[in-house]
């Protein structure tokens, strides 16, 4: 049973850019959310908040794994995280989507989860550094988060597409609700059970 959202922290990640998406995935009460690191000391975020891993990667129940979500931060830009690179091939290669925002999707691209499907990212040319990439022609610049073989990425710049692409991909809410959720955290547009009676009614 696939039940377990996993979310790597590290010192440095990018606390703000997954956030609303875990909000999202624990609202419904159905899905745990599990903080992981590469050991079990305390990191401090990007933000400055201290968190207590709840897992190892090695303590990660691949069969039990619903998405891993992977943040930003330098560590990804200078090539380390070895062992999270690996998981996130097992976890993929077991049946269970991936998720890399920011630099995160770095992580991606070293697994080599990004060479035949669509996804997106900052900017091509970070990609293009990663040995080994082959997924050039797969990239879309004209978009800030994409789902697409059970991989999903997105630009710093998208955490709100960001979560609307766990949403869909977890399944949570039906399409209707997914699209006014959309318009509510992009557009600040209010959906239809939240706008109330018209002005007039109201006074009456």
């Amino acid at each position: 049973m696939r039940d377990t959202v996993h979310v790597l922290v590290f010192d440095g990640f990018a606390d703000w850019q997954a956030a609303l998406a875990l909000c999202e995935v624990r609202r419904p009460g159905d899905w745990q959310v599990r903080t992981v690191g590469f050991d079990r000391q305390a990191v401090v975020s990007m933000g400055g908040l201290t968190v207590q891993p709840d897992a190892t990667l090695v303590e990660v129940d691949r069969q039990r794994a619903a998405l891993v979500i992977v943040p930003g931060g330098h560590l990804w830009q200078r090539g380390e995280g070895q062992p999270a690179v690996d998981l996130l091939a097992e976890v993929h290669a077991g049946g269970a989507p991936v998720a890399g925002i920011d630099s995160g999707v770095l992580a991606l691209a070293r697994a080599g989860l990004l060479d035949d499907c669509r996804h997106t990212g900052n900017w091509a040319g970070q990609l293009a550094q990663i040995p080994g990439y082959a997924g050039a022609s797969q990239y879309d610049s004209d978009v800030l988060a994409v789902s697409d073989g059970g991989v999903i990425t997105a630009s710093h710049l998208g955490s709100v597409e960001f979560a609307r692409e766990v949403i869909r991909t977890l399944d949570l809410y039906n399409p209707s609700d997914r699209e006014h959720w959309y318009r509510l955290f992009r557009h600040a547009q209010l959906p239809p059970w939240c706008v109330g009676e018209p002005a007039e009614e109201a006074v009456a």
